[in-house]
């Protein structure tokens, strides 16, 4: 049987109403070394402009944000976004942040205008691949870092282990970024202890 596309949970229900308030309580804890790991990938300083694609909860937006960089957290979900706002409150990173309401393939933010576009464990669900890889695309500076972090699902898997790569769909999703003039990209596996994940991580096109 053919493998899945790297978005095959796109018709995953929206985390709206008390389900998202409830989904974003569960990221809150065990995400951090996620954020931490693709923070150390990027190099984040406080040089940098980071946008969080799908950052619910903000766990990896106020890890770039005490590096010192101004960063961009988008979500589409309003509850994520007022768990996110309500935890940055209490924890008061050093950098400046902003919220904005917005999906992967419509981000409404600015051409060339980031150093760092990152995705954890959000491309699973992207509704329109191609449609989020363009604005992936578009919002970074020529030479830019992208990376995609899902974690690490066994072929066949079902219900809640199946929510995130397998390797085959980790491989495809790197060749749809080489295909874009991505390069280098670098497909690796991760072990945090109980959770294990995959990054793909990417160069944008000089141009």
């Amino acid at each position: 049987m053919a493998d899945l596309p790297p978005n095959h949970h796109a018709d995953y229900p929206q985390f709206t109403g008390l389900f998202g308030y409830i989904a974003g309580l569960t990221m809150v804890t065990g995400r951090t070394r996620d954020a931490r790991l693709v923070a150390d990938m990027a190099d984040v300083d406080a040089a940098d402009r980071v946008v969080d694609i799908g950052c619910g909860p903000g766990t990896a937006v106020r890890v770039a944000a005490k590096r010192g960089a101004r960063v961009t957290g988008l979500d589409p979900s309003e509850p994520m976004l007022r768990l996110a706002r309500l935890l940055t409150r209490l924890r008061r990173p050093a950098g400046e942040i902003t919220w904005v309401r917005a999906g992967a393939e419509d981000m409404r933010l600015p051409d060339a205008s980031f150093d760092v576009c990152w995705s954890l464990a959000t491309v699973h669900h992207w509704p329109e691949l191609e449609a989020g890889m363009d604005e992936v695309e578009r919002v970074l500076r020529p030479g830019a870092t992208f990376i995609a972090l899902e974690k690490q699902a066994a072929p066949g898997a079902t219900g809640n282990a199946s929510h995130g790569w397998t390797p085959q769909q980790a491989h495809t999703f790197a060749g749809m970024l080489r295909s874009r003039g991505f390069t280098p990209v670098e497909v690796t596996n991760h072990d945090l202890g109980r959770r294990q994940v995959v990054t793909v991580a990417a160069t944008a096109p000089q141009g």
